[in-house]
């Protein structure tokens, strides 16, 4: 197995992820664990991940640095490399401009770390220091411009890149990883999703016993798999329940409702869009938003629970982008938007949450999915977030403006769908703005709503691109909003990749 040191970065259970795909098994942990821990674990190497802070930071995060001392091959990762580059007495300096997002690297020299890797790749920068001067002994094997991407001690048994090879943009990050696994630590292949499906439906099983579950069934790709694993452990002592929250789009609540009848699960859809808008009036925070559709969801599904004997746990399609984006797991991550299903839930609840899904990310459910038989009409949606449109209505909700991104969703989803896009591109969808702009229609002077359009293109939701999509549709698009949805004279394209900004606007 793998131990990875997590020192906070948004990236940290992607490397665990990455690696368990490549087939070994891999556990993350505090960064501060004891060297002691770290031996009963018995792995055959170490990664040290990213973070937010600083190595040049007073009372910035460092590792027992006995672990360099245990004879294992380690890899430090951007944070992990400044933070090896102090331990070992190298020279850093902090930018004045930090690198966000894609760089070239030139590899200067080929090793068993670079095995097979071109000269030139693209990979994906995420930092603030560089390396100045390497330490003793250690050798830059790689470059983006004057900066350090890679340097190696051979002797020691020590790699590090500045560079993120986990994320899906870096080019060969994969095969930078698999020389560190096979050719350098020497492990072995056997993990795979089976194994964890078995396991999980196993614990889920044991957990819950002879006591009954809800799930919060959106419909979507998460919620349904956590759905079918939890009914194969509990069977008919599951009760799915969707919400109608009042921001679903078009036609969404009963279209969904029909077609989970074919999954064969206990479901009972509730309206209670209007407690939610209710409570939704007046508010403009992001934040406060989505605490308020959390609270609103739990406080349906406890008086739904309380209706039914023996239910004791809601079940919950929660993914690990949800949770590292939410709340620090194991290292000193930073909060980036608290999701519904985790930093907005409330503090108080009467049910215990089961989310056989937490750990794992969306092109991993997927396959998941796969295993269990679920058809491809469900895998296959979009995501969709658990706040729906009131995340995609920056400022105050209302059911005209609703109306207006109801429409101009729905314009944009119909015509990527008959571009033959839709299956191609990881999220596309339309934002409301809480600007109005100066326009002309029917030679008249019009002063109405603008529109944003965002489609992007990733793998599991913690790194995205943004789509070049074809000129000629996105005119048509344009067109029709304009044309179709009354209150809309304008119309633009978001050409963000996450990071710095993420994929929903809120």
């Amino acid at each position: 197995m793998i131990v990875v040191l997590d020192f906070g970065s948004q990236y940290t259970q992607l490397i665990a992820r990455k690696i368990r795909e490549l087939g070994v098994y891999c556990e993350i942990h505090p960064y501060n664990i004891s060297v002691k821990k770290i031996e009963e674990k018995n792995p055959c190497g170490i990664i040290l991940s990213g973070g937010p802070q600083s190595v040049l930071s007073e009372g910035s995060p460092i590792c027992d640095k006995s672990i360099f001392e245990m004879g294992l091959p380690i890899l430090g990762i951007c944070y992990g490399m400044q933070l090896i580059t102090k331990i070992f007495g190298g020279v850093l300096k902090s930018k004045e401009q930090r690198e966000y997002g894609l760089k070239f690297i030139k590899v200067e020299r080929n090793s068993d770390f670079l095995s097979g890797i071109p000269e030139i790749n693209k990979v994906w920068m995420s930092h603030g220091d560089h390396i100045e001067k390497p330490p003793e002994g250690f050798e830059i094997t790689a470059t983006s411009g004057e900066i350090v991407a890679v340097m190696e001690n051979s002797s020691k048994n020590i790699f590090a890149t500045q560079f993120h090879p986990e994320v899906h943009h870096t080019e060969n990050g994969i095969e930078i990883l698999k020389n560190f696994l096979f050719k350098i630590a020497k492990c072995k292949k056997d993990w795979d999703y089976t194994s964890f499906l078995k396991k999980k439906i196993e614990d889920i099983s044991n957990k819950i016993k002879n006591e009954k579950a809800i799930c919060a069934l959106s419909g979507g790709v998460d919620s349904t798999v956590a759905a079918v694993i939890v009914h194969r452990a509990i069977g008919e002592n599951l009760k799915c329940i969707f919400v109608n929250n009042g921001l679903l789009r078009k036609k969404e609540f009963e279209k969904v409702l029909e077609r989970l009848k074919s999954l064969k699960l206990n479901v009972k859809g509730i309206d209670a869009s209007e407690k939610f808008l209710k409570d939704l009036k007046g508010i403009t925070d992001p934040e406060e938003k989505r605490k308020i559709i959390g609270r609103d969801f739990i406080e349906v599904f406890e008086r739904e629970a309380g209706k039914m004997e023996g239910v004791k746990f809601l079940v919950q399609g929660t993914l690990y982008p949800d949770v590292i984006e939410s709340v620090s797991v194991v290292g000193p991550s930073v909060t980036i938007k608290s999701h519904h299903n985790v930093g907005g839930l409330p503090e108080k609840m009467n049910l215990k949450l089961i989310e056989p899904l937490r750990d794992l990310f969306k092109d991993e459910v997927r396959k998941i999915g796969k295993e269990l038989g679920i058809p491809d009409s469900f895998l296959n949606r979009q995501p969709f977030p658990g706040p729906g449109l009131g995340i995609r209505i920056i400022g105050e909700i209302t059911e005209e403006r609703l109306e207006i991104l109801r429409k101009a969703d729905d314009i944009l989803i119909d015509e990527v769908k008959k571009a033959g896009l839709y299956e191609k591109i990881w999220q596309s969808f339309a934002i409301l703005l809480p600007i109005k702009s100066v326009g002309v229609m029917g030679d008249e002077r019009s002063y109405e709503n603008v529109i944003a359009i965002r489609a992007v293109d990733s793998v599991d939701g913690m790194t995205a691109d943004w789509v070049k999509l074809d000129y000629e549709l996105l005119a048509k698009i344009s067109s029709r909003i304009v044309n179709e949805v009354k209150g809309v004279n304008r119309v633009v394209y978001d050409i963000s990749t996450k990071p710095p900004a993420t994929i929903e606007w809120e």
